[in-house]
């Protein structure tokens, strides 16, 4: 039951504005421990020389961390030592900003393998996500 004069709605399609009042209320609600917000979106594109996308990952620098939300190679880009090159780019950018490490999560286990290899730890895993998947949610500390 709701206090009186509040209402409840669900929507698929939250605007930017209610984003923006959420991120607003929770730094405010922060700032006493933490510092204040320092982010910063990335994004390291790969390009042919017609221009056509050929992979790339986006993240964002949040505090002293940068999330890579997506790192992606096309089938017939893997094995040419692109994944690596997007994963150097981001933790040399990383370390411009200041940031102490990097941190994804992946569903796939070819690419936990691949995040192991290039010294990625797991940290936590959410089973059952979706079905029988696991979500792996990995960092790099820089040491």
């Amino acid at each position: 039951m709701l206090p009186p004069g509040l209402t409840l709605s669900l929507t698929t399609t939250p605007d930017v504005e209610f984003r923006n009042y959420l991120v607003d209320g929770i730094t405010a609600h922060h700032a006493d421990f933490l510092p204040p917000v320092s982010s910063l979106p990335l994004a390291i594109m790969l390009r042919d020389d017609a221009g056509a996308w050929q992979g790339g990952l986006v993240g964002r620098s949040w505090q002293n961390w940068l999330f890579i939300e997506l790192l992606f190679v096309p089938q017939a880009r893997r094995g040419q030592g692109l994944g690596h090159l997007l994963l150097a780019s981001a933790e040399a950018e990383a370390k411009q900003r200041g940031c102490t490490g990097l941190w994804l999560d992946t569903l796939n286990p070819e690419a936990l393998a691949f995040y192991l290899r290039h010294g990625f730890e797991s940290f936590g895993e959410l089973p059952n996500y979706p079905n029988n998947a696991r979500r792996i949610f990995l960092r790099k500390p820089f040491a």
